[in-house]
């Protein structure tokens, strides 16, 4: 058997005339490419290429064999293969384009409609917050909600939502309409057509009104009746407030979000809290105030859905009868009849029967038979009410013809005429010829000349015979398939009366109704589309149970198990295999008998390796293959506790990997010197008879070779000498330098001493053995020996003392005078002076006080004096000295010496420069 790509190669008879084209590039087989001829057609099939458009051997082969020998042969080999580079890349693309289209229109219906854990919690949330404001605001019960949320749930279920025009998905993008009556949604464009459609074959029956009347239109479901101005014509939400309401993932498909607002069914007042939303508003959640079906009861609070209520009591009110009351608890509308059974009279009080109460009324069924006025006939009317009226036969009497009037006494019959009849016969043309006679006229027997009812054909005939030709038909009905086959049929075809017959959409039944032009109506059949166990279905229309995905069942999977276990883990019922099992594997193992603890391994998918590999780019790569194995239990992971080599801790290992081991820690083992550790990482160490501390290092640990690194006495800055060491360190005898306690002196002492030293030591040690030379406060020097701390106070250095007014003087010591506790008070001579003093310089401010008043008496007379000199011809003003600044005296000299200057300097710039 020769490969494919050899037979696609064997000549373009083959590919012309298929109807499936050669593989894409990624795998997708296409239908519908059609043969070679087609310009663009994927699947044409090129003498020498492949279904990719690759050069096959054969053909290479012979095109080598065609060319004849010489140079041009190596070129036409590489143009050759280079056009057939170009067309496999050409190929490719167009195939990966028309793959890529077929998946995107394949797909794109039910992308939509895949559902995950996510997706059904979103959904949770959309329905939660649609119903939110009706069952938190106003406390609704939830159970009333259920119709709505069948609704609501269906348009986000897969394949629920399913237009029953187009038998096709409603989806979310798409502009839909919904039924008042039913709340069915359609496509906006199939309920349009569906409308339009409906109302042309209802006015399309009769010629005379075609186009006139106002016909209605049936939804296609219910069959409530719209007029032809409820014809849908914009998309709009459910509640009708947003026109082409936004697509958003967060909404219930076509739904504006925002609050319904529609009057409840039937109307209370009231308005829907829901967001807008598909299906019927729930009842009213409202709470008012409302009495019972009688007013006995007090009134009291109910919901508005249900305010209306029995309170069980006798109804009490009168019945028709008058007589009786109801006896029925509280009911709403009128009282039924009275029950009850009494004898009653009829209405011309002739027989009396016993009759219903509720039926007071009756009539019986004789004649009345009372005397007329006048005086020669009886009443022949039954059973009446009222008086029994004139005589009919008295009064003016016309003819039988109606022509003549005679008045005659009740007792004569009024005769003929003797005229013509002259009535219009029953033909509605001809008029009786006959005298003026009594009861009806007879049929027209004149010959007239009829046209039958096609209009055809003419003969003379009675004129109360109808006249129908043989002639059939022959215009087709208003389904187009079928003749009239009428006999003389006047041009008004009745609609075809045959059944229509025709496969449905569904493909499983046929058309019921009549014969009709167009595609058929959709399936009106429901069928159930079940779960994998058949407990869980929906219901879905004829025909789109083969789109539509199985509901999800709640019930768990009763399938067998296929591993060693006896029993499966629980999981809800689906199609396909079972999910791989998870449980503990528990099979006893080998080597050290535990139980494995993996999860269940008998069914695990293996990637088959060694496949077979492609031979040239024309063999599309296939998909990888999985086996189905069953793998060997894991090695154990029993934890096991193990010492470490160091024996620092113990931990669990795996029952796999036992035995000895390093924990990674340093060894840490007291070495010889007692003062440091081993840090060799955690190692074996030979413990000897003699050792029986565990801490104590061995020979495997390091040996110490540091120096001693003990901490010194307080004070000692050196270290030790020695090196690392066990026991203490030998005291310090090198030199320390200090400070003496008043800062001056540098003082060298014997390390040891000082640290060994207690306070009063280490203060005579510090001591320089000279005076102090800090001051005291009172700015004389302290005269004890070098000490620590502050100076003692205790100044005895003579200081002198005076009075307040410092004429007379005192020496005495130091600290008493710091002390306040000598003072020197003025005599009464410094009293004296004193007051001599101040009264000197009384006399001396009087004096000067006196000789400022004479002074300013000179100056007002001789203001007064120049006042009064003065005339007003001869004034004279007084001239003011006003000085000239310099600049004012030599600005004239200025301007001439900084003219030079200028020039000077521009000459010697000029110089510079050259």
């Amino acid at each position: 058997m020769e490969a494919s790509w050899r037979q696609v190669a064997g000549g373009r008879g083959r590919a012309r005339g298929r109807g499936t084209a050669a593989p894409s590039g990624n795998g997708v087989h296409l239908r519908g490419a059609g043969g070679g001829r087609e310009k663009g057609s994927v699947g044409a099939a090129v003498p020498g290429l492949s279904p990719g458009g690759a050069a096959t051997p054969a053909a290479a082969g012979s095109s080598a064999r065609r060319c004849p020998a010489g140079s041009e042969a190596p070129q036409t080999s590489v143009a050759g293969e280079l056009m057939s580079q170009k067309k496999f890349e050409e190929i490719k693309k167009a195939n990966q384009a028309a793959a890529k289209k077929i998946v995107e229109e394949h797909f794109s219906s039910s992308s939509e409609e895949e559902g995950d854990e996510d997706f059904e919690g979103k959904r949770g949330k959309i329905v939660a917050n649609t119903f939110i404001t009706y069952t938190t605001q106003t406390d609704g019960d939830v159970r009333e909600l259920e119709r709505t949320k069948q609704y609501v749930n269906e348009a986000f279920q897969a394949g629920a939502m399913t237009c029953l025009i187009c038998i096709a998905s409603v989806k979310r993008n798409q502009a839909v309409w919904s039924c008042s009556g039913c709340f069915c949604i359609f496509h906006m464009p199939c309920i349009q057509k569906w409308a339009k459609d409906s109302q042309f074959l209802v006015s399309s029956l009769t010629d005379d009104d075609f186009g006139k009347r106002d016909y209605p239109w049936p939804c296609p479901k219910c069959r409530f009746e719209y007029k032809r101005s409820d014809t849908p014509s914009r998309y709009y939400c459910y509640c009708g407030k947003v026109e082409d309401p936004p697509l958003d993932p967060w909404l219930v498909p076509h739904s504006c979000g925002q609050v319904c607002e529609r009057d409840f069914k039937p109307s209370c007042g009231h308005k829907c809290l829901l967001l807008c939303h598909p299906g019927p508003c729930p009842p009213c959640p409202k709470m008012v105030t409302t009495t019972c079906y009688c007013k006995k009861a007090k009134p009291i609070p109910r919901r508005c859905s249900a305010k209306e209520w029995s309170c069980q009591l006798p109804c009490g009110r009168k019945l028709l009868c008058g007589q009786h009351k109801c006896e029925n608890p509280c009911h709403a509308g009128s009282c039924p009849p009275c029950p009850r059974v009494s004898r009653q009279k009829c209405v011309c009080g002739k027989r009396v029967a016993e009759r219903s109460c509720a039926s007071p009324l009756w009539h019986c069924d004789q004649v009345c038979g009372k005397t007329l006025p006048c005086g020669n006939h009886t009443c022949e009317q039954v059973c009446h009410v009222g008086a029994c009226g004139d005589c009919p036969r008295s009064g003016k009497r016309f003819c039988p013809c109606q022509k003549s009037k005679f008045s005659l006494p009740c007792t004569e019959d009024v005769p003929t005429c003797g005229d013509s009849c002259d009535k219009v016969l029953e033909c509605g043309i001809h008029r009786c010829s006959q005298r003026c006679h009594r009861g009806p006229c007879e049929t027209c027997r004149q010959e007239v000349e009829k046209h039958c009812r096609c209009g055809k054909h003419t003969k003379r005939m009675p004129c109360h015979k109808p006249y129908l030709c043989e002639t059939k038909c022959v215009k087709m009905r208003d389904c187009q398939k079928h003749q009239c086959r009428r006999k003389c049929c006047p041009g008004n075809c009745p609609p075809c009366d045959q059944n229509c017959g025709r496969t449905l959409g569904c493909r499983n039944h046929k058309c019921p109704s009549v014969c009709h032009r167009g595609s058929c109506y959709p399936c009106p059949e429901t069928v159930d589309v079940k779960c994998n166990c058949g407990n869980t279905k929906v219901t879905v229309p004829c025909g789109r149970e083969r789109t539509t995905r199985p509901p999800k069942c709640k019930e768990q999977c009763s399938r067998p198990p296929t591993c060693h276990h006896t029993s499966q883990e629980k999981h809800r019922c689906h199609f396909g295999s079972c999910p791989p099992c998870h449980q503990p594997c528990q099979k006893v193992l080998e080597k050290c008998g535990h139980l494995c603890p993996a999860p269940c391994h008998d069914q695990a998918l293996i990637k088959q390796t060694g496949r077979h590999q492609p031979t040239g780019p024309w063999e599309q790569p296939s998909e990888p293959a999985f086996i189905q194995t069953a793998l060997p239990c894991p090695p154990c992971q029993v934890p096991i506790p193990m010492e470490c080599l160091g024996k620092h801790e113990v931990s669990p290992l795996p029952c796999h990997a036992v035995g000895p081991y390093s924990c990674k820690r340093a060894c840490g083992r007291t070495l010889t010197c007692q003062n440091h550790t081993c840090m060799k990482e955690c190692h074996k160490v030979t413990e000897t008879d003699s050792c029986t501390d565990k801490k104590k290092a061995g020979p495997e640990c390091l040996h110490c070779e540091e120096g001693c690194s003990k901490s010194r006495p307080s004070g000692c800055p050196h270290p030790c000498v020695l090196p690392c060491h066990p026991g203490e360190c030998p005291p310090c005898v090198q030199m320390l330098r200090i400070k003496c306690h008043c800062k001056i002196t540098s003082l060298y002492v014997e390390c040891r001493k000082i640290t060994t030293a207690d306070v009063n030591e280490k203060n005579l040690l510090s001591c320089c053995k000279n005076q102090c030379p800090k001051e005291l406060p009172c700015g004389h020097r302290c005269k004890e020996m070098c000490h620590p701390g502050e100076c003692p106070f205790n100044c005895n250095q003579k200081v002198k003392l005076r009075c307040p007014c410092k004429r007379i003087k005192k020496e005495v010591q130091c600290n008493k005078v710091r002390e306040n506790q000598i003072s020197i008070e003025c005599d009464t001579t410094c009293k004296e002076m004193k007051q001599k003093a101040s009264e000197l310089k009384e006399a001396e401010a009087k004096a000067a006080l006196e000789e400022e008043k004479r002074r300013q008496q000179a100056e007002l007379e001789a203001f007064e004096n120049r006042l009064k000199g003065r005339r007003k011809k001869n004034r004279k003003r007084d001239e003011v000295a006003v000085e000239l600044t310099l600049w004012q005296k030599y600005k004239y000299y200025l301007f001439p010496l900084c003219a030079i200057v200028v020039v000077v300097f521009a000459w010697y710039i000029a110089n510079a420069v050259d």
